[in-house]
């Protein structure tokens, strides 16, 4: 049976499960977390523009800083062009922009278009946008084109817009598609084009030609496609293997991102500029040293939640930066810039206003009728709040997340608040276990830890087995990964989710991180899923973080698989969900040995089949953009209480029951 074909069988099927009525969990279950498994979000290795956001115009508010352009003259990713040798030049301006926002934009003074000789029909004087390593278009798809115009006194200007496939020094492009518009309006205005190629191309660029002579002022410049994932303007293959892992929650917008603008704290992210019409948002240089358009702004992280059907998990600072921003990572006593305990109430409305406005009625709240009036009348129903991430847990921090924490949940005991242990979350850390003090002192719900570590790590450390049980304070593991991407490392992660659900009534949440890189801007390795323009590769990581999110469930059973000479390379769980009536059994073998597990389902009420995903190989493969040769088997069985299997070495193995 073809994998697509067992995939859409099991679709529908947990359809048909879901409308069932939910069971009785069998004796000796342990109740455990069925938010277990979720995703991270941060813009870091150009994760939303020219990812996840299907924008296909790079910097097309102009807002990069000048440190950021190219020296072609006109700013990153664009270009002069003036085929036929028309005449002009470019002026960056600031003033009288849009909005203050978004305050750059460029003026094209056109001095001449008759061309000197004939130039296959090309004249006129303008910009070129190459996009993200160019502008992928498909035959016969429709892509809607946008643009702020002003023209600057005179006659009205006409405008050639192209989409073109360049050939080469010297010669004429390959026209894709064009429209011409004519710009009256000596005030902004927003112009609209559909443009559907005639051809596909991976690399094509956008020429934006001026046809009359004059100055014409442009801004705002978009290319979108109209195939976005439920039309959200979301890149449909990447938001599609984000769905596939069956996400409970997604944490955003970071990371290092919440608290640190590329300039330092007083610079950082604000989600009340990322909402809004776009062109009144406000872009930043991120953390991560490159521009953030916010075009993926909160709207459209909520949006997407809401899609995906999980939580929406945002992250706020507390008034402290980000260790790093200043003297580096890595070195002792790092520097925090604070805001002064004067102007805490400031941070404190981010929190109270960003609850109004995923949550409040927009005939009351101000904040609610902007997400309203954006397209949302009906609230988010924001469950969880994070304050604070991976800061230093500094007399300084402390100070400040206690009194946002005081205020948000008096306002707001109904929000759930998920705090932070820290940079290096590990017992024995000064700021993990100060972190911990802190959770305990004020009653704190979650707290969100955070480790990367070498595979060996997550092959032997069980460290949730000696948490306390009567801890009030659940965890949040909300960033880690073994730091490398071949199975062997995607097999440790699997052992230690293994333990991480066998620990589930301690462990609350979890999820991988970094989650998305762009091919030839990545700032971090490994990632769970890499893409260029052409598609996304999932790595073996993917695959073991999927077969987790497919099963999750609210029983842990202990006592229904043994595996002879089990040692930490090996492990086992059994997890029931009694809302759609599945059991999963899950053994990982991470050695070079075969291993005999023996199955024991008899108090459950097995149908007649199940089906098996395997994930194996060698311990060093790994999937690139060259070839996956790491991807699950599945098949159909015959549903057996009692068994034994043989567990082959290097290899995951899920079964899954209906009841």
């Amino acid at each position: 049976m073809k994998r697509t074909t067992i995939f859409a069988a099991l679709a529908a099927a947990t359809l048909g499960l879901n409308a069932q009525k939910p069971m009785t969990a069998p004796a000796g279950g342990k109740v455990i977390s069925d938010e277990l498994i979720g995703i991270f979000f941060e813009d870091i290795s150009s994760a939303a523009d020219g990812g996840l956001y299907a924008e296909l115009i790079q910097n097309g508010s102009f807002e990069f800083s000048p440190a950021e352009r190219d020296g072609w003259g006109a700013g990153t990713a664009w270009r002069q062009v003036r085929p036929g040798h028309s005449l002009g030049t470019l002026d960056v301006r600031k003033d009288n922009g849009i909005h203050p926002n978004n305050p750059t934009y460029m003026r094209l003074h056109t001095e001449r278009v008759k061309e000197y000789y004939d130039y296959a029909g090309w004249k006129g004087f303008g910009l070129q946008n190459d996009g993200f390593d160019g502008i992928p278009v498909k035959a016969g798809a429709r892509y809607d084109f946008s643009a702020f115009l002003r023209n600057v006194g005179g006659d009205a200007k006409n405008v050639r817009v192209a989409l073109v496939e360049p050939q080469g020094w010297g010669k004429d492009p390959k026209l894709l598609a064009d429209t011409i518009l004519t710009a009256t309006s000596q005030n902004w205005q927003k112009y609209d084009a559909v443009l559907t190629p005639e051809a596909d191309c991976l690399k094509a660029v956008l020429q934006i030609l001026v046809l009359d002579s004059g100055d014409l002022d442009i801004d705002m410049v978009s290319l979108m496609p109209q195939d976005t994932y439920k039309g959200h303007g979301l890149r449909k293959d990447l938001a599609q293997a984000l769905a596939d892992l069956h996400p409970k929650f997604m944490r955003f917008p970071g990371g290092c991102v919440v608290h640190g603008g590329g300039d330092g704290f007083w610079d950082t992210y604000r989600w009340k500029t990322t909402i809004g019409p776009k062109e009144q948002r406000r872009g930043l240089k991120n953390t991560w040293g490159y521009h953030q358009s916010m075009g993926l702004g909160y709207y459209e992280y909520f949006q997407f939640c809401e899609d995906l059907k999980m939580q929406p998990l945002p992250i706020l600072p507390c008034g402290v930066s980000c260790q790093g921003t200043n003297g580096g990572w890595g070195m002792k006593n790092q520097a925090q810039d604070v805001v002064p305990m004067s102007e805490m109430d400031e941070w404190v409305s981010e929190a109270l206003d960003l609850i109004e406005w995923a949550n409040g009625d927009p005939a009351t709240s101000k904040w609610a009728k902007m997400r309203a009036d954006a397209g949302h009348p009906a609230p988010f129903n924001l469950k969880y709040l994070g304050l604070g991430n991976e800061e230093r847990i500094s007399p300084e921090f402390i100070e400040r997340f206690k009194y946002i924490y005081e205020r948000v949940t008096k306002a707001h005991p109904e929000i759930v608040i998920v705090g932070t242990a820290g940079p290096g979350s590990h017992p024995g850390n000064p700021d993990f276990d100060n972190g911990w003090k802190l959770a305990e002192e004020t009653g704190l719900p979650i707290l969100d830890e955070h480790y990367y570590e070498p595979h060996d790590y997550f092959l032997t450390s069980r460290q949730y087995d000696n948490y306390p049980r009567d801890r009030k304070t659940k965890v949040y593991l909300g960033e880690y990964a073994a730091k490398d991407k071949k199975l062997i490392d995607a097999l440790a992660e699997g052992l230690y989710l293994l333990h991480l659900e066998r620990n589930g009534d301690v462990v609350a949440m979890t999820s991988y991180a970094p989650l998305l890189a762009r091919k030839n801007a990545t700032n971090w390795n490994p990632d769970l899923i890499y893409f260029d323009n052409e598609r996304p590769y999932l790595t073996c990581s993917y695959y073991v973080q999927q077969m987790f999110g497919q099963s999750s469930g609210q029983y842990y059973y202990g006592d229904c698989v043994t595996i002879d000479g089990a040692s930490n390379l090996q492990g086992q769980s059994v997890v029931l969900n009694v809302k759609t009536r599945r059991l999963y059994v899950k053994l990982c073998n991470a050695s070079a040995e075969a291993k005999s597990a023996t199955l024991d389902l008899k108090r459950f009420p097995l149908k007649k089949t199940a089906t098996k995903t395997v994930l194996s190989g060698q311990p060093e493969d790994e999937n690139n953009y060259e070839k996956q040769p790491v991807v699950p088997q599945v098949s159909m069985v015959k549903a057996v209480k009692k068994q034994t299997l043989t567990l082959a070495p290097y290899s995951f193995v899920m079964l899954e029951y209906n009841l």
